[in-house]
């Protein structure tokens, strides 16, 4: 007896060891992707930090390098014109960077010159410039001024001490005299720097010129080597995203460098001769200045009119020419910003205002101004490597302009958030492009959907679920009804040719009616609703039963439905569609039943037999599928009819 109780307590407790050596392992590897998730992030902070720093302090050879692509992507095809000619690639892009780099000087001598002339011509209107600041001062004769020397007189008064008429003594007076003077602050006095250090940064200059022009030559000279090299990094495995990536920056960032240098060579070009016009020295100057500050996003275009403003200021004795020169820039930076660069590269860089701004931050702080020239380009470059390559997907959602947010997750979030007037506000948006159809479809189901999914997991309290629903519900028959006079279907009127056709179909047709029976949640009821509507706007007889109806099948048989159609949202819902259904169809077996499984993704044909069903059409997943589903039902009758007649 022992003999087998002890056999017996072996065996049950070999079966616990091996039970937990089971949980052990299975909880180790539900464990294993939390841990290489964490290793990932960890690894991903790593690697962004060593990124900056490289960036940082190897700036001096990354800038010149960067430089030299933007401007092999500028000058690129322009040698390419050149190569066609036949006169060979590598004196094509010598002589294309050479142009450049004459250009270049030219415009530098010229602006050097000019501002030189400038500078030279400032002290001869130094009178006009204290003549306009008394002015904006005004005289102690005005009634400002009297009214300024009399606060000044009282604020005076009540700070003197009361005894401040009486006379000091000779003793008084003595100490004063002999009373030791204050000791003379001392100055630090900064010696003038030694040549070397001038020359040094003559030398530094030089040296990065030259590397920008031997990048730049190797690039343009180079360019199909290099592209190579790039697909080869990535691997054979991912060429076609390599290739599609490297497409898609080279002709972003080209189209977009190529029309930006265009319109702010124009831009100071118009700048400069208006200036002309207006009789401001150096006009050239502020022209050229204007057009390059332009590429600093943001603020380049107020900078470069300060100069410009404030000369206007000194030169000339009345206001009008500083008026005018303010109108120019304001009116020409509108025109071109609001106007002109949308239409040309406005919709190409993909960037979003908010990406702009902190790009320019971000690049200024390593590379100071040169990075902050460079910070659009540069951006727009890493947001087609967000959209080309996965591990990189966040920079596309960071930087680049698409809504952050689906319309559906917008309108599910702000409800969240009770803000009822904004989530409207999303609706009517998607309202002035989309049918009522189509933003049910689009926006309030997958909205609802993301509802179920938050309470089903209780991430929702029943206060915010209350609000939730009866506030979509609320939105959901007001909609209706703001727009019941709009011709409807699928497409505003396309379901109807006239109104008169749509009329005399009405006279002759049957009068089908459809009953909507939600399968379990207020979701499905709420689906339900939108369901009616759209029937109803097509021109059928549509009712829906509340769930919150004890005997919903008892109400289905008083409206004598010819069609019933059982809403679920899925997945949550499915179950009590399989039984609602179930229940109709052996109540009524020769009324059609359907189920609309709403953006049901799944398999229709294991959903098919899980409900019981033999008809492939049973199960809808959308609300334009039960309309035309209706409306077949409905000219098969109309048949039917004029066939017994």
């Amino acid at each position: 007896m022992d003999q087998g109780r002890r056999e017996i307590s072996c065996v049950i407790l070999r079966a616990v060891t091996r039970l937990q050596h089971k949980i052990s392992s299975a909880s180790s590897i539900y464990r294993e992707p939390a841990t290489s998730t964490q290793a990932r992030q960890s690894a991903g902070v790593v690697l962004a930090v060593v990124t900056v720093a490289t960036l940082y302090f190897a700036k001096g050879i990354l800038i010149p390098v960067a430089l030299a692509g933007l401007l092999a992507f500028i000058l690129t095809p322009l040698g390419g014109l050149l190569e066609r000619a036949r006169l060979g690639r590598t004196f094509s892009s010598l002589l294309v960077v050479f142009l450049a780099i004459g250009t270049a000087v030219g415009a530098g001598w010229t602006l050097a010159k000019q501002l030189t002339q400038v500078a030279e011509q400032l002290p001869d209107y130094q009178q006009n410039i204290f003549n306009k600041m008394e002015a904006l001062r005004g005289t102690p004769t005005l009634a400002l001024g009297k009214a300024a020397n009399t606060l000044s007189e009282v604020r005076q008064r009540l700070s003197s001490p009361p005894d401040s008429k009486s006379v000091e003594s000779t003793g008084e007076k003595a100490r004063k005299k002999s009373a030791p003077k204050p000791p003379v602050p001392v100055q630090l006095v900064r010696t003038p720097s030694w040549p070397l250090d001038s020359l040094q940064s003559v030398v530094g200059f030089l040296l990065g010129a030259g590397l920008v022009f031997v990048f730049t030559v190797f690039m343009i000279i180079r360019r199909e080597d290099l592209r190579n090299r790039f697909i080869s990094l990535v691997g054979p495995g991912h060429l076609r995203a390599a290739t599609e990536a490297m497409d898609d920056a080279t002709a972003r960032v080209s189209r977009y460098l190529r029309l930006q240098l265009l319109v702010n060579t124009c831009y100071g070009i118009v700048i400069g001769t208006l200036l002309h016009f207006i009789g401001l020295p150096g006009a050239f100057l502020w022209g050229v200045i204007a057009g390059i500050l332009r590429f600093v996003p943001y603020l380049g275009a107020p900078l470069g009119g300060i100069g410009p403003v404030l000369l206007s200021v000194a030169i000339f004795p009345g206001w009008h020419a500083t008026v005018f020169t303010l109108v120019l820039y304001v009116g020409v930076e509108v025109l071109v910003s609001q106007f002109i660069e949308p239409t040309l590269y406005g919709e190409h860089t993909g960037l979003s205002p908010v990406a702009v701004l902190l790009a320019a931050v971000f690049w200024t702080t390593l590379w100071g101004p040169l990075g902050l020239v460079m910070s659009t380009p540069l951006t727009a470059c890493l947001l087609v490597l967000g959209r080309r390559v996965p591990r990189l997907a966040f920079l596309q959602k960071i930087l680049g302009d698409e809504p952050a947010l689906t319309p559906a997750a917008h309108f599910y979030q702000r409800m969240l958030a009770m803000d009822s007037q904004e989530a409207r506000e999303v609706l009517e948006a998607n309202l002035q492009n989309h049918s009522l159809e189509e933003v049910y479809e689009s926006v309030l189901i997958p909205a609802l959907e993301l509802a179920e999914q938050d309470r089903h997991n209780s991430a929702l309290d029943e206060f915010t679920e209350r609000f939730l629903y009866e506030n979509t519900r609320e939105m959901v028959e007001e909609i209706y009804e703001s727009r019941k006079h709009i011709d409807g279907g699928q497409n505003g009127a396309e379901a109807w040719e006239t109104g008169a056709a749509k009329a005399a179909w009405r006279r002759t047709a049957p009068r089908l009616r459809a009953v909507s029976v939600p399968a379990r949640d207020e979701a499905d009821e709420i689906i339900g609703i939108m369901l009616t509507q759209m029937l109803q706007r097509a021109g059928y007889e549509a009712d829906c039963v509340s769930r919150h109806t004890a005997e919903m099948l008892r109400e289905v048989a008083a409206l004598k439905p010819d069609m019933v159609c059982v809403s679920a949202l899925p997945p949550y819902a499915i179950s009590h569609a399989r039984l609602l259904y179930r229940a109709l169809h052996t109540q009524w077996p020769e009324t059609k039943v359907i189920v609309g499984l709403w953006n049901f993704s799944g398999d229709l044909r294991l959903a098919l037999n899980r409900m019981g069903m033999k008809d492939e059409g049973g199960i809808l997943t959308s609300l334009s599928q039960v309309v035309q589903t209706v409306g077949l039902a409905s000219e098969i009758a109309q048949h039917n009819e004029h066939a017994n007649v």
